[in-house]
């Protein structure tokens, strides 16, 4: 019994040090050694101090440090947008087909925002007369940062001033995007799914300029077809083989691994593996011919 005690003691005690030296990194500015942080993290999930889940959050919070708005917008071309001229009507068919809650407004282009739209905002006029409507009663101030803003200010930003989405723009002025807390969010705790959200099959998924969720599932031909990308499919087929090879091991959620100057993060270790697709050196985007072979089925 005593050395049970004993035992659990140390436990309890080993759990107390690494939460204080982790605090007292996390909360008093930079940590001196980002390294050694990292190192404490993974090994304390190794070492049963916290669990998987918890480890990758941690990281995931450290990560948003490093990266900026642009690295996780969601890219222009890839913004549904309503204009300021609208019907009820008109504005609902788009709120019901994309099944999002706030849409940017726009009047002539997308470089010119007017405002954020809120769906529930429309809810007292589909009880009265529509004609009542008008888009200058619902339409809210857009907020506008930088592309160049650190996503953790930018998380930082949303929680003090209550709100959810902002428009990003280019050094130029241009809108080059929008950001939600969601898409930071989901940085720190991985893909965040409702009830309502349906699987697909569909092998790659634009998360931001930069950034794709790939099917692990996916073909090597496809892959290179569409990103331009050589990779080899002599031993392995999938994408998921190739970054298996890579690794060596089998991967936990959150691992990451370079091949040839492309970085894949596991981003759901399950059955049906998930990976994330990022290059930083170079543009990369599913080449138009393959996009248009897909979208014909």
């Amino acid at each position: 019994m005593s050395d049970d005690n004993s035992h659990s003691s140390d436990t309890i005690s080993n759990k107390k040090g690494f939460f204080s030296l982790l605090l007292s990194q996390l909360f008093h500015g930079e940590p001196k050694n980002r390294d050694e942080l990292l190192a404490l993290i993974r090994d304390s999930g190794q070492n049963d101090l916290i669990d998987e889940d918890t480890r990758d959050m941690l990281e995931g919070v450290m990560d948003i440090a490093d990266q900026r708005v642009r690295d996780i917008m969601i890219p222009r071309s890839q913004m549904i947008t309503l204009k300021r001229n609208q019907t009820l009507d008109e504005c609902l068919d788009v709120i019901i087909e994309s099944a999002h809650s706030r849409f940017p407004v726009i009047s002539e282009d997308k470089d010119h925002i007017e405002g954020i739209l809120m769906a529930k905002d429309l809810l007292p006029f589909m009880r009265s007369d529509a004609e009542a409507f008008s888009m200058d009663k619902v339409l809210r101030q857009a907020v506008v940062v930088p592309e160049s803003k650190r996503v953790d200010r930018m998380l930082k930003e949303f929680r003090s001033q209550r709100y959810h989405m902002a428009i990003v723009i280019d050094e130029f002025g241009g809108v080059s995007g929008l950001v939600t807390i969601e898409d930071i969010l989901e940085l720190i705790v991985g893909e965040i799914e409702d009830e309502y959200d349906e699987e697909d099959d569909i092998d790659f998924r634009q998360l931001s300029r930069h950034t794709w969720t790939v099917r692990a599932l996916a073909s090597i031909e496809d892959f290179n077809e569409a990103f331009g990308t050589h990779f080899s499919d002599e031993e392995v087929d999938t994408i998921g083989g190739l970054v298996m090879q890579a690794f060596g091991h089998l991967p936990a959620r959150g691992e990451t691994i370079d091949i040839d100057g492309y970085q894949f993060k596991v981003a759901m270790a399950t059955v049906g593996v998930l990976f994330r697709f990022m290059s930083k050196s170079r543009m990369t985007h599913p080449s138009r011919s393959w996009m248009n072979k897909t979208e014909t089925g």
